[in-house]
């Protein structure tokens, strides 16, 4: 089997093996008891991609895991192109919330092994001249694939705390929607992308005054980019309120468009700076989009390495927030919202223990 099965199959196990080793798990601690069956625990994997196997199935990608860690919750392979990966974590998260699933495996994988996706990719015009990812630069003009996989192991927060889970962050909330019909099939619809984030925040309870950084989805593209921004203001600017107050970068300026992985290299990205409490740079924008008028939104493109200290608002320490977005040719939409996780003895003085 090993000799048929597609590279990303492969990958998406490996990684899993990986995210669930690190988590501290076996695969006989995963058979968490759970009524008449245990092991309750999804598989969530977003993907666009069959280029391997012409008779191949793309659901062996989640399948693959769950035979073999021997899971018994939801297994599902998804594609809702480049919000794949956002996606299929959201889709974790309810199910954990639901009481359905006691762990979430959740992640995304993208490969480019036949040159027929660039011929595709050059015939579209979605290629970037410059080759590579301007993303809310001058002068950008498509985007350049970038392969990945990433996993992360999910589970409701009081139960990680209880288990004493190492915790890199906290899911606040998110948010799903379509786009509808627009101008065209790859054109985005600022309304629904607002809608999206206004959801997530609204489920989060969190102000969007209190979040200190945006992974944007930021294909660098001359019409994807304004319209982006314009959704991200739309659902944080109210009149009178604050400009330039939350930092704003795209993981695909430094890795390329990871496409279905997309989302899963931003929520990567986010957790790592939480980690490290920096904000590193988005590249190839140091002359910014013409078209976007940043002194007048909330947003600052961070070019520079950066401390990300925690944000004081109206005289209170909050944690660090962060919000992504992830956006699919085709109208898919996905926007959650993370919060550093902070040790009871730790907690700034605005939040609950």
């Amino acid at each position: 089997e090993a000799k048929s099965i597609d590279p990303q199959e492969r990958l998406f196990l490996q990684h899993s093996w990986m995210a669930v080793e690190d988590a501290g798990y076996t695969r006989a601690s995963l058979q968490i008891p759970h009524g008449d069956m245990a092991g309750q625990v999804g598989v969530y994997a977003g993907v666009m991609y069959g280029e391997y196997n012409l008779s191949g199935s793309l659901a062996s990608i989640a399948n693959r895991v769950s035979y073999f860690l021997n899971l018994h919750g939801p297994s599902m392979t998804l594609d809702t192109m480049c919000s794949s990966s956002l996606t299929a974590i959201h889709l974790a998260c309810q199910d954990l919330k639901e009481g359905r699933t006691d762990l979430g495996i959740a992640g995304g994988v993208n490969v480019s092994v036949h040159p027929n996706k660039y011929l595709m990719l050059s015939s579209g015009q979605f290629i970037s001249s410059a080759g590579h990812c301007q993303s809310f630069g001058e002068g950008g003009d498509g985007y350049i694939p970038g392969e990945g996989v990433g996993v992360v192991v999910l589970k409701r927060l009081s139960e990680a705390k209880r288990d004493g889970n190492h915790i890199y962050g906290v899911i606040k909330g998110s948010s799903l929607n379509h786009g509808g019909k627009t101008n065209g099939y790859s054109v985005p619809n600022p309304k629904a992308q607002a809608s999206a984030i206004t959801h997530a925040l609204q489920e989060s309870g969190t102000d969007p005054r209190h979040i200190s950084y945006i992974e944007a989805h930021g294909t660098g593209t001359k019409l994807g980019d304004p319209i982006e921004i314009a959704a991200l203001s739309k659902a944080f600017h109210k009149e009178g309120q604050d400009t330039g107050y939350c930092l704003l970068g795209s993981a695909k300026s430094n890795i390329g468009h990871c496409e279905s992985a997309a989302g899963i290299a931003g929520v990567t990205k986010i957790l790592l700076q939480m980690q490290h409490r920096q904000i590193v740079p988005s590249l190839h924008s140091t002359r910014l989009n013409p078209h976007i008028d940043f002194e007048k939104t909330p947003f600052i493109v961070n070019q520079s390495l950066t401390d990300w200290d925690r944000p004081v608002v109206a005289g209170k320490t909050l944690s660090r927030t962060a919000g992504i977005s992830s956006f699919g040719a085709g109208g898919s939409n996905a926007h959650i919202i993370i919060e550093e996780y902070v040790e009871t003895d730790q907690v700034p003085s605005n939040t609950e223990s």
